[in-house]
């Protein structure tokens, strides 16, 4: 049996700022022969996300710090093509760190089989898994949203936003959603139903949070850290709460911002701001997906992917991210279900 060769992207050094290609090496080696435990997975499907910037930072995080030289850390969706497994089958299709690389050679108990949906298997990104966790437990637990106030969601246009926004509109309150450009802002409006949108690049924020949110803020999903999250803590109102899900504005900033001018209102409002990991919800997973996948089914909750094409496109794809030139979920496609002659941005809503 002639040997696997497997293709993939290594880290090379640390970044200074936004991440570059020098950043990344290209490699070919020879896949190892497998040992007990452990399944070779063929990539299908690399989701590209922001805490991809945080982990190539020589500092731990909530995941041990990536070293140099070592494969790019990255969540992946593949099908086993050899298993030295009793409970992961050839063929079986599976969830995991698979990292940016053609193959992944990986104990069995660090993979989650993929159970059937009635959905293509890119919705385990752009609905479900990660993305959809966040956002739904970011609002329903973490954040204890209610039908009847109000909801204002950063980086509405992301993977994540996107959802929370929905979601959102699913739960009864009224939505309020900010994003970069009037195209993400129309798409906001028109096609999932935030109630008001602001463009950033089109106007400040704090401005745009006093036309759109005059009686205060309820929730806030934030994504976004910096500024954006000073004005939002600026209109709460009383018993406020921010789920805080990321800081995408501080990830590739070489020192630390100064503090929220406007963090002494959170005491006067009673105000909650509260972190969170999506790891702490996977054993909630299915009560997620069951919501999530009803609201699509009937309507009420789209996703959108923007999609490239190959695992040489992975470091371009990650920099769409910091240009914030994508809407939806960032996805690099590796297998079998690419469909021949689609755009590079890729709605399955049509």
């Amino acid at each position: 049996m002639s040997a696997t060769i497997n293709t993939a992207w290594h880290l090379a050094s640390r970044p200074a700022g936004p991440p570059t290609a020098a950043n990344f090496e290209w490699r070919e080696t020879t896949l190892p022969e497998l040992a007990d435990g452990q399944v070779r997975v063929r990539t299908i499907w690399l989701s590209i996300d922001p805490t991809n910037r945080i982990w190539m930072n020589d500092a731990d995080s909530y995941l041990p710090k990536l070293e140099l030289g070592e494969v790019m850390r990255g969540i992946g969706i593949g099908r086993i093509e050899e298993s030295r497994d009793a409970n992961l089958r050839v063929g079986d299709v599976v969830q995991g760190m698979l990292g940016w690389q053609q193959y992944c050679v990986s104990p069995a108990r660090a993979l989650s089989r993929l159970p059937p949906i009635p959905l293509p298997l890119s919705a385990h990104f752009g609905l479900l898994g990660h993305i959809g966790l966040t956002a739904y437990f970011g609002l329903t637990d973490v954040a204890q949203a209610r039908a009847g106030e109000t909801l204002v969601v950063s980086a509405a246009a992301g993977a994540v936003g996107s959802l929370a926004v929905q979601i959102g509109k699913n739960l009864g309150m009224r939505v309020v959603a900010i994003a970069g450009g009037a195209e993400k802002c129309r798409w906001l409006s028109q096609e999932l139903g935030a109630d008001a949108v602001i463009d950033y690049k089109a106007e400040d924020v704090a401005s745009g949070l006093a036309r759109a949110c005059p009686e205060g803020i309820d929730v806030g999903f934030e994504n976004v850290g910096g500024r954006t999250l000073d004005a939002v803590l600026g209109r709460i109102r009383l018993g406020a709460r921010i789920a805080l899900c990321g800081l995408i504005s501080q990830y590739n900033t070489s020192e630390p911002e100064p503090g929220p001018a406007n963090l002494p209102n959170l005491l006067m409002q009673r105000g909650r701001i509260q972190g969170f990991i999506v790891l702490d919800y996977l054993d909630r997973a299915q009560e997620a997906a069951e919501k999530l996948v009803a609201w699509h089914l009937a309507g009420h909750m789209h996703y959108r992917l923007d999609v490239s094409r190959g695992l040489q496109s992975a470091p371009a794809a990650l920099n769409k991210l910091f240009a914030g030139t994508n809407t939806g979920k960032v996805l690099v496609q590796l297998g079998d279900e690419w469909m021949p002659g689609t755009a590079a941005a890729v709605s399955p809503d049509g």
